[in-house]
């Protein structure tokens, strides 16, 4: 029973990122953490490789056709890895010092995304609007690399924001075509959570048979969705998602609030 529900949440999940293109480290931990009952600090860990094996696919498509900014990715990549390797590390000295304890931190941090991370959804297209197109500069590749270390940073302390905080980031300093946005910022996603991955496993913080059973349900689950993504109201959908983030948030949150 616990393997088939581990299966159809990688299913759900792996629908919804092919309906909405809500990334899957805000989808997926809360249900890790709520659901299966997975202790934080081994989600974040476990969801930071899932979505490494996730946005594989989609990265290699993007090369192909072109549509990554190099120099914008180098960019990024020279301030996430860094950033990654800091937030792994902290997490385990964290464990050090604490225990058990950190799950409470981590549990309190990822709270802290999932009510940032859908807020700045709701306001994305406007600020897409908004923004006008921006060629690179100095100024512009010194700030994509502080916006890659700080999301590293986040990444590699809650494996949230791979996609969705660096895609709202980037708006300040570029305005690319659509696709090459998020063809840059999937390619960069690629090599974080790879990144980031690679340092769980160093310290032993990754369970690869949920992994394996996650990826066996969202495989099918990401093209079903991709199916679906245009027959139904993705709009509406994305909104409803989003505001049923921003209450687990709330709800991660509360104890340390109240």
């Amino acid at each position: 029973m616990l393997l088939a529900a581990k299966i159809v949440i990688g299913f759900v999940v792996g629908t919804l990122i092919g309906m909405t293109g809500v990334g899957g480290g805000v989808l997926l931990l809360p249900l890790l953490i709520f659901v299966l009952k997975v202790p934080a600090m081994l989600a974040v860990g476990t969801d930071a490789l899932f979505n490494f094996g996730t946005k594989i696919p989609a990265g290699l498509m993007h090369i192909r056709s072109g549509t990554v900014k190099r120099r914008v990715l180098l960019a990024l990549a020279t301030g996430s890895i860094p950033g990654s390797i800091l937030g792994v590390s902290l997490l385990g000295h964290l464990r050090t010092l604490y225990g058990s304890g950190v799950n409470a931190i981590v549990s309190t941090a990822i709270g802290i995304l999932l009510v940032i991370v859908p807020t700045l959804m709701f306001f994305q297209r406007r600020i897409e609007e908004r923004v006008t197109h921006r060629p690179p500069t100095l100024k512009s590749a010194v700030g994509m690399v502080l916006v890659g270390l700080s999301a590293g940073f986040l990444v590699g302390m809650t494996s949230v924001g791979s996609g969705s905080i660096i895609m709202m980031l980037m708006l300040l300093f570029y305005s690319f075509p659509p696709k090459m946005m998020v063809g840059t910022d999937v390619v960069h996603a690629v090599i974080l959570t790879g990144m980031t991955s690679m340092m769980h496993f160093r310290l032993h913080n990754i369970d690869f048979g949920l992994v394996g059973y996650l990826l066996i349900g969202s495989i099918p689950g990401g093209l079903l969705g991709s199916y679906l993504s245009t027959r139904v109201p993705v709009k509406w959908l994305r909104r409803i998602l989003c505001t049923v983030l921003l209450i687990t948030g709330v709800r991660m949150l509360w104890p340390v609030i109240f």
